[in-house]
């Protein structure tokens, strides 16, 4: 899941692709009344019961059904391009490893996210990732 205002990038391993795992990680996720873009997948369709509000795209029509202006301002606000623009990344970053375990896919899904929410690096990041402690040295 990723924030449309926050930015905020969320990533888990699922043991299942069905409709009562989503549910519960958007449950658990999101606050009640947040809009939730997708496409027609049913297994959204119990949003609604939750308290959020569900607005689709349809991936199976033509183009200009991908993304849609509800409100007529010119901008097609409706979409699911963040979320697979993001899923393009977690595929070239799973490409180098030439394959990935099940055993370990999240752990590398972790380090993704990690990698992809990081801002900034600075020295005292780097100290404590690796272990070392601060320098006693005034210069930067």
């Amino acid at each position: 899941m990723v924030g449309r205002r926050s930015g905020e990038f969320r990533s888990e391993v699922l043991g299942h692709a069905n409709a009562a795992e989503l549910e519960e990680v958007i449950d658990c996720a999101t606050l009640e009344g947040t809009v939730v873009d997708s496409d027609e997948w049913k297994g959204y369709n119990g949003l609604p019961r939750m308290g959020r509000v569900r607005v689709t795209v349809d991936h199976w029509g033509p183009k200009s059904t991908w993304a849609r202006d509800d409100d007529g301002d010119g901008v097609r606000e409706v979409h699911c391009d963040t979320q697979e623009g993001i899923w393009t990344h977690v595929r070239d970053f799973l490409r180098r490893f030439y394959g990935v375990s099940e055993w370990y896919l999240a752990r590398y899904q972790a380090v993704f996210q990690w990698g992809f929410e990081i801002k900034s690096v600075t020295d005292e990041f780097l100290r404590v990732l690796l272990g070392r402690p601060p320098s006693m040295d005034s210069a930067p």
